[in-house]
C-alpha cells in the first residue's frame, strides 16, 4: 500500500469515527508534519485554505490539534498515541450514549410466541465472534466447540474460554492436529479432540463452496454454526435455541464425531 492509499484509508477511518472530510484530511496532514501553517496544510491536503481554519478549530476543540498563536499561526497534531486514545474515548462515549438511549426506549410490542424452534441468521466475523463469546460467557453447564479454521482462534475467544469456571465442562475440537495442539496450549482448561468432521474443510478452490467455520453448542440447548467463504474469509452464521430444536438435536450428533463415546454431549 503506497502513501496515497494509506492517507486515503486514514481519512476514511477518521470519517467513520465521526470527523468530517476536511477535519479528517487536516488531521492526517498534520500527523505527517512536525508543524504547519494553513497554507502548507492546504497544499498537502487539497483542503481550501479558508476551510483549514474551520477544520483546525474543530480538531483543537476535540483535543486532537494544538495551535501556536504566532503570525502566521502554526498547527500540529497531538502525539499519535494520545490522539488514538482521545478518539477511542469519544467513540466509546458515543456507544455508551447509544446503549443508554436504546435501553430507555419503550418497547413497541411484546410477543408471547414460543421460542422453542427459533433459528436466526447473522453475518460478519466480528458480530459472530461477539455472539459466540456472549453465548460462551452465559454457559452454566457445558460448552462444546469445533473450529474449522485457525483464524477463528482469536485472543478474545481464548479469553472467553479460559474465563469459564470449573463447573462448566469445556470440550474443543479441531479439524487438524496442528490446530488441536494450538488449542491445547492456548486453553489449558479444555478437553481437546480431533474432530471427525473432515468436511469442515473446503475441498475445492471455488468461491461458491463454503467451509464450516465454527460449531458451538452451549448447555445442550443453544447452537451456533458458521460458514466461511474460503477465498474471502467472509463469515455467516445461523443460531438457535431450545431443547427440542431440530438444529440443536442434529448438531449434538455432529459435534460428537471425534469425541469418545462417553463424552457425547447430552446423548439421547
Amino acid at each position: 500500500m503506497n502513501t496515497h492509499e494509506t492517507v486515503e484509508e486514514a481519512v476514511e477511518v477518521l470519517q467513520q469515527l465521526g470527523l468530517k472530510e476536511y477535519e479528517a484530511k487536516c488531521f492526517v496532514g498534520l500527523s505527517r508534519l512536525s508543524t504547519g501553517t494553513a497554507k502548507q496544510l492546504s497544499e498537502i491536503t487539497d483542503v481550501p485554505r479558508t476551510r483549514v481554519y474551520d477544520a483546525v478549530r474543530v480538531l483543537e476543540a476535540q483535543g486532537l490539534v494544538e495551535v501556536q498563536h504566532s503570525s502566521p499561526q502554526r498547527f500540529r497534531a497531538v502525539p499519535l498515541e494520545e490522539a488514538t486514545e482521545t478518539l477511542r474515548d469519544q467513540y466509546e462515549a458515543r456507544v455508551d450514549r447509544l446503549t443508554n438511549a436504546l435501553e430507555q426506549a419503550d418497547p413497541v410490542d411484546q410477543t408471547d410466541e414460543d421460542p422453542i424452534q427459533e433459528v436466526w441468521s447473522m453475518s460478519g466475523t466480528d458480530a459472530i465472534a461477539n455472539r459466540s463469546n456472549q453465548l460462551i460467557g452465559d454457559a452454566t453447564d457445558e460448552v462444546v466447540l469445533v473450529l474449522g479454521d485457525e483464524s477463528l482462534l482469536t485472543e478474545e475467544l481464548i479469553d472467553s474460554l479460559t474465563e469459564l469456571g470449573p463447573e462448566v465442562d469445556l470440550l474443543i475440537g479441531a479439524v487438524t492436529e496442528a490446530l488441536e495442539a494450538h488449542i491445547h496450549d492456548a486453553v489449558p482448561n479444555a478437553t481437546t479432540f480431533l474432530s471427525g468432521l473432515d468436511w469442515l474443510r473446503s475441498g475445492t478452490d471455488s468461491v461458491e463452496d463454503l467451509a464450516i467455520g465454527r460449531l458451538l453448542l452451549v448447555d445442550g440447548s443453544t447452537i451456533l454454526v458458521s460458514t466461511l467463504v474460503p477465498e474471502t474469509g467472509e463469515e455467516q452464521a445461523i443460531f438457535g435455541g431450545g431443547f427440542r430444536n431440530g438444529l440443536v438435536v442434529i448438531s449434538r450428533r455432529l459435534l460428537a464425531q471425534g469425541l469418545l463415546p462417553q463424552r457425547d454431549p447430552h446423548p439421547e
